[in-house]
């Protein structure tokens, strides 16, 4: 005999959306103090290396001419050097450090936000996607907010410092190297156009060859099984191969940025060295660089480079922007749950239900009715309304939950089956274990001594579902079960289903399936056939 449930007040199940995670706006705000450390000692370093270049070109210059050189300039000069030296140290240092701390505040952030992810969304998400998001785009991202950053602001900065140098000298000189600058600017915005696309074809390929390799390492045994290695390893050299010419077209398009930042500068040194050369031989009366003493022209020449070395910097921090844009991105559309919301299930919103404390509950219907959603909001692992437990009310720490996806340990089968069990005597473990045939699986040679990786990685989903299954007999707890039967094989289905309906006879046992054998032997069936209705048979 089939009854509706009894309807209960519509809710919205819907929580506050987090807001989207901005990583980009995220590392800025991490970056702000070691930014400001970072600047202030290139700019000292800059300051220093051009009070260097103005006292060794005084001293070589009389020194060439025949002329007294006064006894403080040579001391002077050294201490500017090795001030120098120091100041560059601390860049560096400080940019290690500000780097190093925005990465892992971001990646700290991006944990919590994965945390906090409903569990639909985190299921979604592909394994070797936020494995490489988790540790590779921080370092990426903060690459981008304090080494490009940095760069950006002494490309201001180091100029015009140098460009007042000269000018104290020679206006004209000042003035030839400054007219330079826009045309290495629109340079710029040419080639870092090209170098984005390319980083972001690159992310791609990355990511998808990620997603590929820990797809393949979960489904190892699989592979095995069915002698498909060969295959595998075409595939993944494929994406190795497309992985790697991305990274060189890349690479082709910073080298030519770089190799113009060096035409120009070497064009505009030269300019210099032909005008300051032809004055002094008094073969062009060129003003700003005819009747000028050795040691200004040196220190103009000396400069020149200065002037050109923050653009330089600059055109090496473009792959890093590229990059880090192409992280934040990445990193943004794994953790921006906004847009992501539960599919509406106005039926599991209205269904009040009262469960018993034991007995077996098949929860049916067709793909995307509610199934999986309905255990997990008994479970409290996704907010909305809720089957009423009447007076056997659930709490996480009294489920044990069963999937493909259930946790397993590194260490042993013994270790995986009794995890959070308690004490457990090894005869009781080997009986529940041998039941569903862990035992006798020739893929986990060695019984309940069998090695397991970290997180089950060699491991099948059926033999991740078994373990779940097994642990469940062992323990006291409501069992709620999502497939509990998919992916095996007739007759461990049938282990799967006698150990079920043996559990369900002394406890709640909820489970979301196809399996019509597994249906047909429950007490109570909810079905989520319909849109409007739930059906429940007693």
């Amino acid at each position: 005999m089939q009854t509706p449930a009894v309807p209960a007040p519509a809710s919205d199940p819907s929580v506050p959306s987090p807001g989207a995670f901005q990583a980009l706006a995220t590392a800025r705000q991490l970056a702000k103090r070691g930014l400001r450390q970072l600047l202030a000692a290139q700019v000292a370093r800059t300051a220093l290396r051009l009070g260097f270049a103005a006292t060794a070109a005084m001293a070589v210059g009389r020194l060439v001419m025949g002329e007294p050189v006064a006894a403080w300039v040579v001391p002077v000069a050294m201490v500017f050097l090795l001030a120098a030296c120091l100041a560059g140290l601390a860049a560096d240092r400080a940019q290690a450090s500000a780097e190093t701390a925005v990465s892992i505040g971001l990646r700290e952030l991006a944990g919590k936000r994965l945390d906090e992810m409903p569990a639909r969304q985190l299921q979604a998400l592909s394994v070797g996607g936020v494995i490489m998001s988790m540790q590779r785009h921080p370092e990426a991202v903060a690459g981008l907010a304090v080494g490009h950053r940095a760069a950006s602001a002494m490309m201001a900065a180091g100029p015009l410092l140098a460009a007042a140098a000269l000018f104290l000298v020679s206006w004209q000189a000042a003035l030839l190297v400054i007219c330079l600058t826009p045309v290495m600017i629109l340079f710029f915005a040419l080639i870092g156009d090209a170098i984005r696309r390319r980083a972001d074809a690159q992310e791609r390929a990355f990511g998808r060859l990620a997603g590929q390799f820990a797809d393949r390492l979960r489904t190892l045994p699989t592979i095995l099984a069915n002698h498909a290695m060969t295959g595998e390893e075409a595939k993944l050299a494929q994406r190795l191969e497309a992985y790697a010419g991305n990274t060189m077209g890349v690479l082709r398009i910073a080298f030519a940025n770089a190799a113009i930042i060096d035409f120009f500068a070497s064009l505009s040194i030269a300019i210099l060295a032909v005008f300051l050369g032809l004055g002094h031989l008094k073969l062009a009366m060129i003003p700003g660089f005819s009747n000028l003493e050795l040691w200004q022209s040196l220190f103009i020449l000396m400069i020149a480079p200065e002037y050109f070395a923050p653009f330089r910097r600059f055109s090496e921090q473009y792959h890093a922007k590229a990059e880090g844009l192409a992280a934040a991105d990445a990193l943004d559309g794994l953790l921006d749950v906004s847009p992501v919301a539960a599919k509406a299930l106005p039926v599991l919103d209205r269904l009040s239900l009262a469960l018993p404390a034991r007995g077996l509950v098949a929860v049916v219907g067709p793909s995307g009715s509610g199934k999986s959603t309905l255990l997990r909001r008994l479970a409290g692992l996704e907010p909305g309304g809720k089957p009423t437990p009447g007076a056997h009310p659930l709490a996480a720490k009294e489920i044990a939950w069963v999937s493909t996806d259930a946790y397993v340990p590194e260490g042993t089968l013994a270790e995986a089956v009794s995890w959070n069990a308690g004490a457990v005597d090894r005869n009781r473990l080997e009986d529940a274990a041998g039941a569903i045939g862990l035992l006798d699986d020739a893929l986990l040679p060695g019984g309940l001594d069998a090695k397991l990786d970290k997180g089950g990685a060699n491991l099948s989903g059926g033999q991740r579902l078994r373990i779940a299954v097994a642990r469940a007999q062992l323990s006291v707890r409501t069992v709620l079960a999502d497939e509990p039967t998919a992916k095996l094989d007739r007759e461990t289905a049938e282990a799967v289903r006698r150990m079920l309906l043996e559990m369900s006879r002394k406890r709640l046992v909820v489970v979301a399936t196809h399996d019509r054998d597994l249906a047909a032997a429950a007490d109570i069936v909810l079905d989520l056939t319909r849109n409007d209705t739930v059906e429940v048979a007693a």
